[in-house]
């Protein structure tokens, strides 16, 4: 009935940018940010389908055009 807000989260836009991380092999996909400078990756949420996408986009402000994706 009643849906609830989500929160807004941030992340350091200068210094990471928003990715997928897919296996090749059985196809699982996590969401997250890499470190430009060090590569590092941050994981936040798996992916199981687009919903879960659509919750990642929304939570973190991000455009689909923003991300990429890392096999």
């Amino acid at each position: 009935m009643f849906q609830k807000k989500m929160k807004k989260e941030t992340y350091d836009k200068e210094n990471e940018r928003p990715l997928i991380r897919a296996s090749i092999c059985n196809g699982e996909q996590v969401a997250g940010f890499k470190n430009i400078h060090t590569g590092k990756f941050t994981e936040v949420m798996v992916i199981r389908n687009s919903r879960d996408m659509d919750e990642f986009l929304e939570k973190y402000d991000i455009a689909i055009a923003e991300m990429k994706k890392e096999y």
